[in-house]
């Protein structure tokens, strides 16, 4: 393919965007061992088939209930930023994923821009999910707090990571099939409760909301709502371990999130339709919103199915987070190759074939901000708004990478205005949108970490102007 980038940061025409980072040879290289049902089940793995338990509550609130339009104006928005990752996939077929994808397109500095954004993302998104984990756990055995939980499935996840990624694939795989076969019990309930028992409120609610349309409100709970689908985009992460090259991951990436769209915006209607509690209830106990899914399971079908539910979110969501520390350690791979992350994180493990060191450094992150959440009331919100300002600030400069590759620096062999223009500007018009959207908390620790990031970059700039190791 004319323009690809290879790990060492060239093309067949020359060096793009500086480089400067060691090889992968020197490093250690990742074995190409994944198949294209492996990347679609560390997709759907990250991602959770039955992701919105997590956050149905939350959602409910921030949306005055139109949830399941949450989901599809959620879809719609991630359409455009999978649609960009399948584009510069091909370009970049490597590990670092928006790092790479920024740096080819954009350059050096806005590559590591987007990859200190995406490390928020990617270092908090299995916190996330350990938290969903906790909180299941946590109702099936109150006795046992939440946040002992979280560690237990944090300890359990990183031992199956360490020992190599065909063996978590094949062990996500079979969690995968029992997360589906639960969702389809879910499903066939809500809809045998609906048929003989009728629905809490109006048919059309989920979509249109309790009393007045919001947008405004829509657009809020969105923010959070992109949280589910975050995990489509990790398999770009994989490129260098896919046994089928960069198309197949680009395939993989589309997949998941069509897959995903439609199953989070059929269990959310269902779910909307039989909650005992309405939106403006939820938003006044705050502390009630994480366990909302599972009140409706039990009141509207039996405890049975809230059990159930509950059990296969705590494994599922355990396991999400597997995907998601593999796709962290990755990132942190691949910048520390680049000499943009301490380089004893760019090393790879002979036995295992992973990256160990990067992968340990993602779990102590992430162990920590999951301990620090579980152990708040609002800890849920906090962590989702923060992770999603990261991830969304990550994707406006793959849209952006789309344009400076095809467009500015003219690498395509027949430019093509909708796909390297129209669609990547209208990816970061939404993007945008819905950082604004987002909550000042977690815009303000966005920013944040932005002008850290920043701080950092203009050192590494002032080392290697000076001739001194970063």
């Amino acid at each position: 393919m004319p323009g690809t980038v290879g790990a060492t940061g060239t093309t067949d025409g020359g060096t793009v965007g500086g480089g400067g980072g060691s090889t992968a040879a020197d490093a250690g290289s990742l074995r190409r061992t994944l198949t294209f049902r492996d990347l679609i089940v560390y997709g759907l793995l990250f991602i959770a088939p039955m992701a919105p338990v997590g956050i149905f509550g939350t959602l409910e609130a921030k949306s005055h209930g139109a949830i399941a339009t949450v989901y599809i104006v959620a879809t719609l928005a991630m359409a455009f930023t999978a649609y960009s990752y399948a584009q510069m996939v091909r370009v970049a077929p490597q590990a670092g994923s928006v790092f790479t994808y920024a740096r080819v397109g954009l350059g050096e500095g806005a590559g590591f821009v987007a990859g200190w954004m995406a490390m928020l993302d990617y270092l908090l998104i299995p916190a996330v999910a350990y938290l969903f984990s906790g909180i299941a756990l946590h109702s099936l055995v109150p006795s046992v707090h939440q946040w002992v939980w979280t560690v237990i499935a944090v300890v359990v996840t990183t031992l199956l990571n360490l020992w190599g990624v065909r063996t978590a694939a094949v062990v996500g795989f079979l969690v995968l099939a029992m997360e589906i076969a639960v969702l389809v019990v879910f499903v066939v309930a809500a809809v045998c409760v609906l048929v003989t028992d009728g629905a809490q409120r109006g048919w059309a609610t989920p979509l249109t909301g309790e009393g007045a349309f919001s947008m405004t409100a829509v657009l809020a709970a969105v923010s959070v709502a992109v949280l589910s689908f975050l995990g489509f985009d990790a398999i770009a992460s994989f490129a260098e371990e896919s046994a089928g090259g960069s198309q197949r991951v680009a395939r993989a990436v589309i997949t998941c999130l069509v897959v995903a769209g439609v199953l989070f915006v059929v269990q959310s209607y269902l779910a909307a339709l039989l909650a005992p509690m309405s939106a403006a209830e939820l938003a006044a106990q705050p502390g009630g919103q994480g366990d909302a899914f599972y009140t409706t399971a039990d009141d509207a079908v039996g405890e049975w199915l809230q059990k159930l539910v509950a059990a296969s979110k705590a494994i599922g969501a355990a396991f999400a987070a597997l995907a998601g520390q593999a796709a962290a350690g990755r990132l942190l791979f691949a910048m520390a190759r680049d000499r943009r992350l301490p380089g004893a994180m760019s090393k790879v493990d002979a036995g295992s074939g992973v990256p160990r060191r990067a992968l340990l450094g993602a779990a102590l992150v992430t162990l920590v901000a999951a301990v620090w959440a579980a152990r708040r009331d609002d800890g849920l919100d906090q962590l989702s708004s923060i992770v999603n300002v990261g991830a969304l600030t990550a994707f406006g400069l793959l849209h952006a990478s789309v344009i400076g590759w095809f467009r500015i620096r003219g690498h395509a062999e027949s430019p093509n205005l909708l796909a390297h223009v129209i669609v990547p500007l209208l990816g970061l018009a939404v993007v945008v949108a819905v950082i604004v959207a987002a909550s000042p908390t977690a815009q303000v620790i966005g920013a944040v970490w932005l002008v850290v990031g920043l701080a950092v970059l203009a050192l590494q700039y002032r080392a290697r102007r000076a001739g001194t190791p970063d």
